[in-house]
């Protein structure tokens, strides 16, 4: 499977938005990933639904939403149908019943995915692993983008690898979090799938020519 790259629009500027909706259109980036953030969950507010509604409208590539909410069952329905998700994640440390939300989820016929803050360890997963399209395993902490990224990653990223061999599961393996050029590679060879790449997109002279770079890492 080729690499993914999922360009966060988190670090997007919000004043021209449609501008670079359409500049990663034309990119060979793959996903647009989106972050809802509630203020509860995570320490920071980011966008509502006229915002991602418009998103959705002007998106020509699937769109990855990540849930950093507290009682995200409330909103799954609106999430899948209103915003067109194609992968929908929830974190594990915000579900109580993470199998139930699981099944919401795919009943809206999108693809399942869910999330690890950097203290969780991956056997936490055990259980729903063979359940899920995606697992996101968070190299910071959740909230803020352009954020220092967490080297005990590494380890995570080859220990859940290993999990969803032994179990035939099919789950990508996401990383959100200080993803860019430097250290793209080494997360590619460690097992990931899906790379979310923020800062280092948006902030770089030429954000196309960035993205073409991450994917075609060997």
């Amino acid at each position: 499977m080729s690499h993914i790259i999922a360009p966060s629009l988190l670090s997007a500027d919000f004043g021209n938005l449609q501008r670079d909706i359409e500049m990663i259109n034309k990119s060979d980036a793959d996903w647009f990933h989106v972050d809802i953030m509630d203020g509860n969950f995570v320490p920071n507010l980011s966008i509502g639904f006229p915002v991602l509604k418009s998103i959705a409208n002007h998106a020509q590539k699937p769109l990855d939403i990540h849930l950093m909410i507290l009682n995200p069952d409330l909103y799954i329905e609106r999430f899948c149908m209103e915003a067109k998700a194609s992968y929908l994640t929830v974190h594990y440390e915000a579900c109580t019943h993470l199998h139930r939300t699981i099944q919401h989820i795919k009943k809206q016929n999108v693809k399942a995915g869910v999330a690890l803050n950097p203290h969780s360890p991956v056997h936490l997963l055990e259980d729903i692993m063979e359940e899920v399209d995606l697992v996101l395993l968070m190299s910071v902490n959740p909230g803020f983008g352009g954020q220092q990224f967490i080297e005990q990653t590494y380890k995570k990223i080859e220990q859940l690898k290993k999990r969803l061999i032994s179990t035939n599961a099919a789950a990508l393996i996401e990383i959100d979090g200080g993803v860019g050029l430097n250290n793209c590679q080494s997360l590619f060879s460690a097992g990931a799938d899906v790379l979310v790449c923020g800062n280092s997109i948006f902030a770089s002279e030429n954000p196309v020519a960035a993205i073409e770079k991450m994917k075609n890492q060997k």
